[in-house]
């Protein structure tokens, strides 16, 4: 099965979990950017790590991480949507050190966490702190710091998979107190070769045969992009007459490609006329994307 998360819990250990292997929607993502491989990876993991997350969350809405920095890298932004649904994009200047942690590929930079609910209420925010060498440990750091959770992310990715496992301790009462550090010892003798290559029963199997383990229905997820030429057309509305007209009068058109999926919009001089002919005096600022 291909782009499959599969959730699970051990039921004699405190603990919950949740497996992710994403190949063809990975592939999709990688076919409109040529990206560097260290930043392959990073994104790859950025992604396995927020359809992780966004497992346990009773959520209506898209989970958004995001990384912005002054560095080599600049954006790496992940978004999972409550349909299952996922699309990620990166930018990058210059030569990425293929050893260099995260922290110092983004030198003065921050990483956000942004629910964003669907009811149009106001988003939730969060700040990772840039602790740790990768993608994993500030995440870790985090979950036990914002949400008081013990949390253990395995991640890995090259140019064929994204993939990952997440490990969550549950509150007591729910297992035995050695389930925790037992479940989390057999989690890390795991390969990434593993994680990347072996269906989610057969990688449970290896590594909790001797484990009560109760398996979830899996859910599928793909790539789909929310870019569209009605949202566009919404943040030329809000630009204005005077600044689109400028454009046009400079260019000959207002393009805008979409930095997930490089779809091209257009608007030439008669679209621009139609855009503020029909226009709404007031509204919400739209998003691009």
């Amino acid at each position: 099965m291909h782009d499959v998360l599969q959730r699970f819990l051990f039921n004699e250990a405190p603990v919950r979990g949740a497996l992710i292997c994403l190949d063809q929607a990975w592939q999709e993502i990688l076919s409109h950017h040529a990206y560097p491989p260290r930043l392959r990876d990073l994104l790859g993991e950025l992604l396995a790590a927020g359809a992780l997350l966004a497992a346990n969350l009773k959520f209506d809405g898209t989970l958004v991480m995001q990384m912005q920095g002054s560095a080599a890298l600049k954006l790496a932004v992940v978004e999972i949507n409550a349909d299952h649904t996922l699309r990620a994009t990166a930018r990058w200047d210059g030569e990425l050190d293929d050893n260099a942690s995260v922290a110092a590929l983004l030198g003065q930079g921050q990483f956000v966490i942004t629910l964003d609910p669907r009811n149009g209420s106001q988003p939730y925010q969060g700040i990772v702190a840039l602790e740790g060498d990768n993608v994993a440990a500030m995440l870790e750091h985090y979950m036990l710091r914002s949400e008081q959770l013990d949390t253990r992310l395995l991640l890995a990715c090259n140019g064929d998979s994204a993939a990952g496992m997440l490990l969550q301790r549950l509150p007591e009462g729910h297992g035995d107190s050695d389930g925790w550090p037992r479940v989390q010892a057999l989690a890390e003798t795991v390969s990434a070769e593993e994680l990347l290559t072996l269906p989610a029963d057969t990688l449970l199997y290896r590594l909790f045969h001797q484990e009560s383990v109760q398996c979830f229905e899996p859910a599928s997820l793909n790539f789909a992009c929310t870019c569209s030429r009605e949202r566009v057309a919404g943040m030329l509305q809000m630009m204005g007459a005077e600044e689109v007209a400028s454009v046009i009068q400079e260019q000959g058109s207002v393009e805008v490609q979409c930095d997930f999926c490089n779809q091209r919009y257009v608007f030439d001089e008669g679209d621009a006329e139609g855009l503020f002919t029909d226009a709404p005096p007031n509204g919400p600022a739209p998003s691009l994307h």
